[in-house]
């Protein structure tokens, strides 16, 4: 029980938060704003029954309005609303047939009402206003300041033009439910739409983040005016919150929000409940209340408030065998109806095709991180050795997996002597990583110790791998560095890969062409040569893989020349920044990059 401005205690009628009698009167489109069409019906009851004021009056759960007027005294006029305090159309609503009162001060039920005094109602007669299933939404009234005996006619005018407005009313509902009924059936469709699309739009991406900014966008604002997306860890705890709202403008509270919610979940909270239990839960009509009892951090309460809330659906992200991994929640504000079971198993279709997407996103991330720790351990770190300035670069295939068979290797000999080495393995996969592990500890074995010419070294390469057998086809080139005075004394071997670069300190460019040899791993290996050659201080070689040079769209010797291009000047730059320029030229290759340069001191 509640009190008017007077301290006096007011008793609630139920039939005035009647949900189904609030909808009529919602889908009226009417407010405390002058309505031509029901202006004229008060004043045709002003002139017709001559009183001085005429109102059609609708009445809410909190307030009457007054879409037509005539004769109301200031600032009422202006207001065209009161407070149920001063209403007596509500009684219409709550007995659901006319009020006639020829002197309402003699009247128990309304004798103190507030509007005798400050409207001036004495005399009142009021004829309800219904709907189609004959739900009062108000009253049609006549009221007089002065008493006033209603005669038979004036109240039978009064009734007929309550019928008429009524019609009116009616048919607003009708335009209405049709205008919803076809915004329904256009958001029926562009919903479908989106879930026949939603697979191929969060499949076309294998990163967690990416696949959940496309699915809070595509949610927002076709499914609700905002969205919340959760993601668990293992251990079933909140490990990301993603919020996204309607209007750019609340994008930081709606950041704010989901940045304090993944820490601020409560042991009650919805959220929380669904993760636990993998059903979803829905409030067809929220209350703040909802998000205090959830939520361990007060701040919470008041961002929600400014967000819209209104009702809210929250539903399990599903994995294969149905484990929750997360929860997408779904909240509408005051003015956007409630979530139905339409919007229920909407989102469950969401929930199930997210947890694929999000399912394939962790196990790609949990593949590509064996991939590199894999990549990583075959990589070897450089020696520091006198006389000689090493760099070397990895790049994978973009788009794949970061391991592949490209590799290199440098590692000095009990002698000091400097063995360089870098290969190609066929493949772009797990396999061929496996294989180039294989054959690097090979090289590393067969030449680590030995004094041998580097064409006998790669002559028993070639009978290790048809001996052991290690099944591959694989290029290579293999080098040995040795101090000179001054500068450094090379002899290299090379099988069927791409001849190394000098970039001499005071020179162009130039290919070590020479003889390339034939692959390693065929059945009948031919005999290997060497050749041989002095760097001078300052002058680098680059030894590379051929991802560095080819593209599908163009011939070979197009990227030879364009990487001798890259490569003028090269000479003058730090090492490490002369590397990093041919991998950045290098960018969304379709093979691995691998490259090793060193450079006499």
């Amino acid at each position: 029980m509640s009190e008017d401005s007077a301290g006096r205690a007011v008793v609630p009628i139920p039939a005035l938060t009647d949900p189904e009698r609030l909808r009529s009167l919602a889908e009226t489109r009417l407010d405390a704003t002058p309505d031509e069409a029901f202006d004229r019906f008060a004043r045709l009851v002003g002139d017709l029954l001559d009183v001085p004021v005429a109102l059609v009056s609708l009445v809410t759960a909190d307030r009457q309005f007054f879409p037509g007027a005539t004769g109301l005294p200031e600032p009422w006029a202006a207001r065209r609303e009161t407070p149920l305090t001063h209403s007596f159309c509500q009684h219409v609503v709550d007995v659901e047939v006319p009020m006639v009162l020829p002197d309402a001060r003699l009247y128990p039920r309304v004798r103190r009402n507030p509007a005798i005094e400050d409207l001036g109602v004495v005399a009142y007669a009021g004829m309800p206003l219904t709907d189609l299933d004959g739900r009062v939404l108000g009253s049609l009234c006549a009221i007089d300041s002065k008493p006033r005996a209603w005669t038979a006619e004036q109240l039978r005018t009064l009734a007929d033009l309550a019928a008429a407005c009524s019609s009116e009313l009616r048919l607003r509902i009708a335009v209405e439910s049709a205008e919803q009924a076809r915004r329904r059936a256009e958001e029926a469709h562009d919903r479908l739409a989106m879930l026949a699309g939603m697979s191929e739009m969060l499949g076309g991406t294998l990163d967690v983040a990416t696949a959940v900014d496309r699915l809070g966008r595509a949610m927002v604002p076709l499914l609700a005016d905002w969205c919340l997306i959760t993601l668990v860890d293992r251990a079933g705890r909140p490990r990301t919150v993603a919020g996204f709202h309607w209007d750019p403008e609340r994008a930081a509270d709606t950041a704010r929000f989901a940045a304090l919610l993944a820490t601020g979940l409560g042991p009650d909270s919805i959220i929380r409940s669904v993760l636990r239990t993998g059903r979803p839960v829905r409030r067809e009509a929220a209350a703040l209340a909802d998000v205090e009892r959830g939520a361990t951090n007060p701040e919470l309460v008041p961002l929600a408030e400014r967000l819209g809330f209104g009702s809210h659906l929250s539903v399990p992200i599903t994995a294969t065998g149905g484990r929750a991994i997360g929860a997408v929640t779904l909240v509408n504000g005051p003015r956007r109806r409630g979530f139905d079971e339409t919007d229920l198993r909407t989102a469950l279709d969401v929930g199930r095709r997210a947890g694929q997407a999000v399912g394939n996103s962790r196990l790609y991330d949990e593949q590509r991180h064996v991939a590199e720790v894999l990549q990583h351990s075959m990589l070897p770190t450089l020696p520091v050795v006198p006389g000689v300035e090493l760099a070397a670069r990895y790049l994978p295939a973009a788009d794949r997996v970061e391991v592949g068979g490209d590799w290199y290797d440098a590692f000095v000999q009990p002698d000091g002597d400097l063995v360089a080495a870098i290969g190609d393995v066929a493949g772009h996969d797990i396999e061929a990583a496996a294989t180039m592990g294989q054959l690097r500890n090979l090289v590393r074995g067969d030449a680590y110790g030995r004094g041998d010419p580097v064409d006998e070294i790669m002559t028993h390469l070639d009978r290790a791998i048809r001996g052991l057998p290690v099944p591959t086809v694989a290029t290579a080139v293999l080098a040995r560095v040795r101090p000179g005075a001054p500068g450094l004394r090379v002899s290299w071997c090379n099988a069927g890969h791409p001849p190394p670069l000098l970039i001499p300190a005071d020179g162009p460019v130039r290919a070590l062409d020479g003889d390339r040899g034939t692959l390693l791993g065929l059945t009948r290996p031919p005999r290997r040569t060497r050749q041989e050659l002095t760097l001078a201080p300052g002058d680098t070689l680059l030894l590379y893989t051929d991802g560095l040079t080819e593209r599908r769209d163009r011939p070979i010797d197009e990227g030879e020349v364009e990487l001798m291009a890259q490569l003028a000047g090269g000479a003058a730059l730090p090492l490490a920044t002369l590397c990093d320029r041919l991998l950045a030229a290098a960018h969304r290759r379709e093979d691995d990059v691998a490259l090793l340069a060193l450079r006499a001191r």
